[in-house]
């Protein structure tokens, strides 16, 4: 069983877990934090090169939770242009490729081995996709994507790979492809998930962001920080709420708190 509440209030702490969190204050040393910003995405390749495409589930939740995706448009079977910003190897983009037929979708990622499982993909047609390699943080999507084209942006369990003092170039690089009234879609880790309070001693990078054991690297968002990075870009804020899950195990008698950042934002 589990339950899910959707809300504006942060999840609360249980005396442990607020003890374990203030007692982790050694940060990791800014050696080692220039090494891993510099190897970002070599780290990321490792991740697809070692897990291939069986890591993560295909995301067949999409439709279900972002209705906007029906929604945004003006017509039943409207054509849609999507750009999914980090595709990985195409959890998410081959599902909404097969639940709807009148989407053309650009897909995107850093991770050049992650581009190639996209192409490689049975469902994979450049009549309905176009996937190419991309640093959001510093390659132009106007190269690829043409200027206030794209209806709909998903940035699903990205952002928080990202550096937060590069955050904010992502979202003005998605800005430009993005048509005026239309919005990014976005969902990941909120403050106090269960990821965030199982890193050991010596994985903490800053506040709210950690490193994994494979070098990749996982920041936890509060409601505040996530609404000023994207109005701070120009973008109006339309949801922005912490979705809290507990998830439990029976066999193993765990409840785990899940706990993510679920927005729309648009621009005007």
């Amino acid at each position: 069983g589990a339950f899910q509440k959707k809300g504006h209030s942060a999840r609360v702490l249980s005396p442990e877990e607020a003890e374990k969190l203030a007692k982790d204050q050694v940060l990791v040393s800014e050696f080692k934090q220039l090494k891993l910003e510099k190897e970002a995405q070599k780290n990321w390749d490792l991740f697809y090169k070692r897990n291939s495409t069986n890591f993560f589930k295909d995301r067949h939740w999409t439709t279900r939770e972002f209705q906007e995706l029906k929604a945004c448009r003006e017509f039943a079977d409207q054509k849609l242009t999507i750009l999914e910003a980090g595709c990985g190897v195409g959890n998410c983009l081959f599902p909404l490729l097969e639940e709807d037929k009148n989407i053309f979708a650009y897909a995107c990622d850093f991770s050049p081995r992650a581009v190639e499982y996209v192409k490689k993909n049975a469902l994979y047609s450049t009549e309905r996709c176009k996937v190419f390699q991309c640093d959001l943080t510093k390659d132009d999507l106007l190269d690829n994507i043409p200027g206030d084209s794209v209806d709909v942006v998903t940035l699903i369990f990205v952002l928080s790979a990202i550096h937060p003092d590069k955050m904010h170039l992502v979202l003005r690089n998605i800005y430009k492809v993005l048509k005026p009234g239309k919005c990014v879609l976005f969902r990941d880790y909120g403050l106090y998930d269960h990821a965030m309070l199982r890193f050991k001693s010596g994985s903490k990078l800053g506040e709210n962001f950690y490193v994994r054991q494979d070098g990749t690297r996982s920041y936890f968002f509060t409601e505040e920080f996530l609404s000023q990075l994207f109005k701070a870009e120009g973008y109006l804020q339309v949801v922005n709420e912490y979705v809290q899950r507990e998830t439990v195990n029976r066999k193993e008698d765990l409840r785990v708190p899940r706990v993510f950042l679920q927005s729309k934002f648009q621009k005007p």
